[in-house]
């Protein structure tokens, strides 16, 4: 006889998982968790620390060393959740939140300009602090203008508006806000959590009261709508300033 399936669904579940059993589906528990989280986190800076050893030993050229030291620990940020969500759940559609409606989109319009301006009151104060404080991927950008071509700082540019929204928030908001959620953590705790290590993982203590509130409002978002399309929205409207400022030359301090 054939067991009947447990419930696959928590406190604080993403709305994809209750919209999947609302139509009837059938999932399977989930079996990633905190672990899981670590093992994200632990592989993209090993592989970042990594590559960017291994280029800058091989004095690769400075569009090299941005774009694909950018890059390489989105292989796992991103590739870990994907794979474990789809061999120990119901795929990262489902368990991930990835959804966006209408109403997903407004909230993270929402989210993302009150993310914006919360991180511009916050870096004017972190600058009354620490006149010269800048942020990696204004440094980034600035390498770019100063020694590679233009196509390099469009396409730094796109991974800083589209890329890194998607990345992070697929990890942040997606695997770790869920799997802390399901080993039940109450939702403020949850957003609190996920800013600090959100903020500590960008490895920039100076940045750290610009980040923080940016990870709290994007911790809000993924509550509220339950998407975490919703929150990649509200952080792409978080990078984009910086990212157009980028490539219009303009000094800005970046959230």
């Amino acid at each position: 006889m054939t067991p009947t399936p447990r419930p696959a669904d928590y406190p604080g579940c993403p709305v994809t998982v209750t919209d999947a059993l609302a139509n009837g589906a059938v999932l399977r528990p989930p079996r990633w968790g905190l672990w899981d989280v670590l093992i994200g986190l632990g592989g993209a800076l090993v592989v970042g620390i990594g590559v960017g050893a291994v280029l800058w030993f091989m004095d690769a050229p400075a569009a090299v060393q941005v774009l694909l030291g950018t890059t390489a620990p989105w292989v796992i940020l991103a590739g870990w959740p994907l794979l474990i969500t789809r061999l120990r759940g119901n795929g990262p559609r489902i368990d991930l939140g990835l959804r966006l409606t209408w109403r997903d989109t407004g909230w993270g319009l929402v989210g993302g300009l009150v993310a914006l301006i919360l991180a511009g009151l916050a870096a004017l104060a972190s600058q009354a602090l620490f006149p010269d404080l800048t942020s990696a991927a204004a440094e980034a950008a600035t390498l770019l203008q100063e020694s590679a071509g233009r196509g390099s700082l469009i396409v730094f540019a796109l991974l800083v508006m589209v890329g890194a929204p998607v990345v992070e928030e697929l990890f942040f908001r997606g695997l770790a806000f869920s799997a802390l959620r399901k080993r039940g953590v109450g939702a403020v705790l949850t957003i609190a959590i996920t800013a600090v290590v959100f903020a500590g993982f960008h490895l920039e203590p100076l940045r750290m009261l610009v980040l923080l509130p940016t990870g709290i409002v994007l911790g809000w978002v993924r509550w509220r709508t339950g998407s975490t399309g919703a929150s990649m929205v509200a952080h792409g409207m978080v990078n984009t300033p910086g990212a157009l400022a980028f490539l219009l030359d303009v000094p800005v301090v970046s959230p």
